[in-house]
C-alpha cells in the first residue's frame, strides 16, 4: 500500500493506490477531520477534569482507566466518563442526521429536529416513562415515533415536497402535533412520572440509561459503512433527476435508504439524550465549511456533532456549578441565533 500525489489526482486531493484500487481523499476535508478530532481528544480531556470536584488531567485519565484514588476512579467511570460517551455518540448521530437530512431536501434547514422527527421520538419516549415504564422502552418507541414523524411528514408533502420548503413547512407541522402531545401527557401525568420524563423534553446528558447509550453505539457502528455509501449516492443526486438516473441512481431507493436511516439514527440519539436537534443544523455546516467542498462531509458532520455535543455538555455542567444546565438549553441559546441568522440571511441558499 502506498500514498501518492500523482499528477492524476485533481488539484488538492491525496490519491490512495491500494493494488488495482485508487482512492481520492480532499486534502481540506483530511486536515478537517483531523483538526475536530484533535480538538475532541482536548474537550474529552477537559470535561473529564473539570466538575465541582476538579482533577488534574492525568489524574482524570488515569482515573478512567481504574488507576489511582477509589474516590477519583468512581468520579470518572461512573459518572463523568459515561455522560462523555454519551454526548460523543449523540451528537455524531444528530450531525450524520443532519447532513444526510439536509442533502437529500436540498435545503438547510431541513433538519431532523425542524421537520418533526426529534418532535415525535420525544413524544414516544415520554410516552413509554408516563404509560409503559421499563428500561429499554424509550428506546424502542423513539424510533417508532421518529418514524411517525417521518412517514407523516414525508406522506403529507407528496413525497416531491421533501426538495423544497413544502416539506419543512408540513415538518413542523408534525413536529408541533407531537409537541403538543408531549405537554399533554406531562400535564396529565403524576409528578414523579413527569419528573422522570422531563429530560427528554429539553435534552439532557445525566444519568442516561446504559442500555440505550449501548444500542446507540451499536446503531451507529452499523451505520457508518451505509452512511458513506449513501453519501456517494447524494453526491450525485444533487443533479437533476435526469441526470441523477443517466448516473445510474435508483433514486426513490436512495431516497427512502437516506430516510430510513436519518430516522434510525436520529430516534436512537433522542432515545438517550432527548431532543438536541439544532446540533444536527451546525454540525453540517461546521463540517462543509471546514472540509471547504462541495461534497456530504458525514464523517466531518459526525464529528462536528460529538465536538458541539461534548462542548455543550462541559459548558453547561461547569458554567453555574453545582447548577447543572441541560445540554439541550445551551445548544438552543447558541443554535438559536443561529437559526435566524440562516433564515434572514440566507432564505433562498440551498444545497445544490
Amino acid at each position: 500500500m502506498k500514498a501518492t500525489t500523482s499528477p492524476k489526482a485533481p488539484t488538492g486531493y491525496w490519491l490512495l493506490v491500494v493494488g488495482s484500487l485508487r482512492l481520492l481523499f480532499n486534502r481540506r476535508g483530511v486536515y478537517a477531520a483531523l483538526g475536530l478530532s484533535l480538538a475532541i481528544v482536548i474537550i474529552t480531556g477537559i470535561s473529564l477534569a473539570s466538575g465541582a470536584a476538579g482533577l488534574s488531567p492525568w489524574t482524570a485519565l488515569a482515573a478512567a482507566f481504574g488507576e489511582g484514588e477509589p474516590m477519583h476512579v468512581f468520579l470518572v467511570q461512573e459518572l463523568r466518563l459515561q455522560r462523555l460517551v454519551a454526548g460523543l455518540l449523540t451528537g455524531a448521530a444528530f450531525g450524520i442526521g443532519g447532513c444526510l437530512l439536509q442533502t437529500l431536501a436540498r435545503n438547510r434547514l431541513a433538519t431532523p429536529g425542524v421537520i418533526g422527527i426529534d418532535d415525535g421520538a420525544t413524544a414516544f419516549a415520554v410516552a413509554s416513562i408516563v404509560a409503559v415504564p421499563t428500561t429499554l422502552a424509550p428506546s424502542a418507541l423513539a424510533l417508532t415515533g421518529a418514524t411517525t414523524a417521518a412517514v407523516l411528514a414525508f406522506g403529507l408533502s407528496a413525497g416531491a415536497g421533501a426538495r423544497g420548503y413544502r416539506f419543512i413547512v408540513v415538518g413542523i407541522a408534525v413536529g408541533a402535533v407531537f409537541g403538543a402531545l408531549t405537554n399533554l401527557m406531562l400535564a396529565r401525568a403524576d409528578i414523579d412520572a413527569a419528573n422522570v420524563a422531563y429530560p427528554w423534553t429539553v435534552g439532557s446528558l445525566n444519568a442516561r440509561p446504559a442500555q440505550a447509550v449501548w444500542l446507540l453505539g451499536v446503531g451507529l457502528l452499523l451505520c457508518l459503512p451505509l452512511v458513506k455509501y449513501l453519501a456517494q449516492r447524494l453526491e450525485l443526486m444533487r443533479f437533476a433527476d435526469s441526470v441523477a438516473v443517466g448516473l445510474g441512481v435508483r433514486l426513490k431507493a436512495m431516497r427512502l435508504l437516506t430516510l430510513v436511516t436519518t430516522v434510525l439514527l436520529t430516534a436512537l440519539a433522542v432515545a438517550v439524550a432527548g431532543p438536541v436537534g439544532l446540533v444536527a443544523l451546525a454540525a453540517p455546516e461546521m463540517a462543509r465549511y471546514l472540509s471547504g467542498h462541495r461534497g456530504v462531509p458525514v464523517c466531518c458532520a459526525a464529528l462536528a456533532g460529538a465536538l458541539l455535543m461534548t462542548v455543550a455538555d462541559w459548558v453547561g455542567r461547569t458554567w453555574l456549578a453545582p447548577i447543572e444546565i441541560p445540554v439541550g438549553v445551551i445548544t438552543a441559546v447558541v443554535g438559536g441565533p443561529y437559526l435566524l441568522w440562516i433564515l434572514l440571511r440566507q432564505p433562498s441558499r440551498k444545497l445544490t
